[in-house]
């Protein structure tokens, strides 16, 4: 965008979003395919590392709850990830009548080669922006995903 062209539209900026979403869907589908994966196994390897590095790991009900999986779907997919090796199950510390999950060093390893590049690219864009403009990035981010968050709750069908 040049100085002297108008900013973009909301509609234009939702096309934006769009694309960008099925970029990522392509690159997370081909680290999906190349590793024997299901698009839900790695959106559960998702949950797993973001509560790791929230310091915390997550039962299974909870695991359920953040995919929006029946108890029996959950369990299947955590013995497809325990059986590739990706996670497994623990007794909690803190309550020994609790399962909870957590990823195997090998797969955290594994993700970070292939997210690496990515996150190099994406931290590149990222620095192009000074302080104040990331900050705007943030709250748009922020109130679109509450957009989206609020949208699935109002939809029936």
């Amino acid at each position: 965008m040049t100085q002297d062209a108008p900013p973009p539209t909301a509609y234009e900026l939702m096309v934006a979003i769009r694309r960008l979403n099925m970029e990522s869907d392509r690159f997370i589908e081909r680290f999906a395919v190349l590793h024997g994966l299901h698009r839900t196994d790695l959106n559960a390897l998702v949950v797993i590392l973001d509560a790791a590095n929230a310091g915390r790991h997550p039962t299974p009900g909870e695991l359920g709850a953040a995919l929006n999986l029946s108890p029996p779907a959950t369990s299947a997919l955590v013995n497809r990830l325990e059986q590739a090796g990706h996670v497994e199950r623990r007794r909690s510390t803190t309550d020994r009548r609790k399962i909870e999950i957590a990823v195997n060093e090998p797969a955290v390893r594994l993700a970070g080669r292939f997210f690496a590049p990515l996150g190099r690219h994406l931290t590149a864009a990222i620095d192009e922006f000074t302080p104040d403009e990331r900050e705007i990035i943030a709250r748009f981010l922020t109130r679109a995903i509450t957009a989206t968050t609020t949208a699935v709750q109002e939809t029936t069908t």
